[in-house]
């Protein structure tokens, strides 16, 4: 799958989140958007990236930005993890994971030293007119949001 660059235009997207309630980007132009990529909800290394945003999202939202996740899980299994780890921000589902190929957050991989086809750990930083500042791929799910929080000064 091609990468997305800082500079060009979000893909939009609409998904529905884990209450089953449509979400799309275009409804959140004016907004700065964090939107994470991650493979399957309540799994060790997602779970940590997760809590990682939940205790940044006060800074983060004082800065102007709105937090997604993203993954292939099913919305009852989104509300499970949202409700199970007090998650304060709307994880969508991508079932199909159209929306992960679009942001290039889909395909080869490593896994145990194999190569396999799944989802790449991702997160995209869009500002307001639905720009990317930021496409960072292959991230780790420790420090990661720390590393983003650095970056954009929050």
């Amino acid at each position: 799958m091609p990468r997305l660059e800082p500079g060009q235009p979000a893909p939009d997207f609409a998904l529905v989140d884990q209450d089953a309630h449509p979400v799309a980007l275009s409804d959140l132009r004016g907004h700065k958007v964090i939107a994470f990529f991650y493979p399957a909800a309540m799994t060790p290394g997602c779970t940590t990236e997760a809590c990682d945003f939940r205790d940044s999202v006060e800074p983060l939202r004082a800065a102007g930005y709105t937090v997604v996740g993203v993954s292939r899980d099913e919305p009852a299994k989104l509300r499970e993890f949202r409700e199970r780890d007090a998650l304060p921000y709307d994880l969508l589902s991508d079932p199909d994971h159209a929306v992960h190929e679009a942001y290039g957050a889909w395909g080869e991989k490593m896994n145990y030293g194999k190569v396999v086809e799944g989802v790449i750990r991702s997160t995209f930083v869009i500002d307001e007119d639905g720009t990317l500042t930021h496409a960072l791929y292959n991230v780790k799910a420790t420090g990661h949001v720390a590393r983003i929080r650095s970056a954009l000064g929050v």
